[in-house]
């Protein structure tokens, strides 16, 4: 008769044991996911980190040849001629009109024509 209540708390004894032990596996399969998710996410992370890295290096890199080029052109500038100064010399230019000046040789040329003719 003593042996049936220790049965009884055995057996109780017995399947708390199995539903501790099923709960500690569930515990465990969950850390393990976590775990796996943890380091599958770190990875994504480290790839898009350097991934912006790149794009970061680069950007500067892009940055530092625009202000390069915008030095040069600012210098430059300074070389290029006001639109006043290319109005005072095509003022100057319209006066002088080289294309309408005769060379000697012409001269002498049309000289020869018109004593030939008279």
């Amino acid at each position: 008769m003593q042996q049936d209540p220790i049965n009884a708390l055995l057996s109780e004894f017995s399947t708390r044991l199995n539903e501790v032990e099923e709960k500690q596996r569930l515990i465990k399969d969950r850390a393990l996911l976590i775990g796996k998710n943890l380091i599958s996410t770190k990875e994504e992370d480290d790839k898009e980190f350097s991934n912006i890295k790149k794009r970061l290096s680069k950007t500067e890199e892009e940055i530092k040849s625009i202000k390069q080029l915008a030095h040069r052109i600012v210098e430059e500038l300074g070389n290029l001629a006001r639109k006043t100064e290319v109005q005072a010399l095509q003022k100057q230019m319209m006066m002088f009109q080289p294309l309408k000046l005769a060379r000697i040789k012409d001269v002498k040329d049309i000289v020869r024509k018109e004593l030939k003719k008279k």
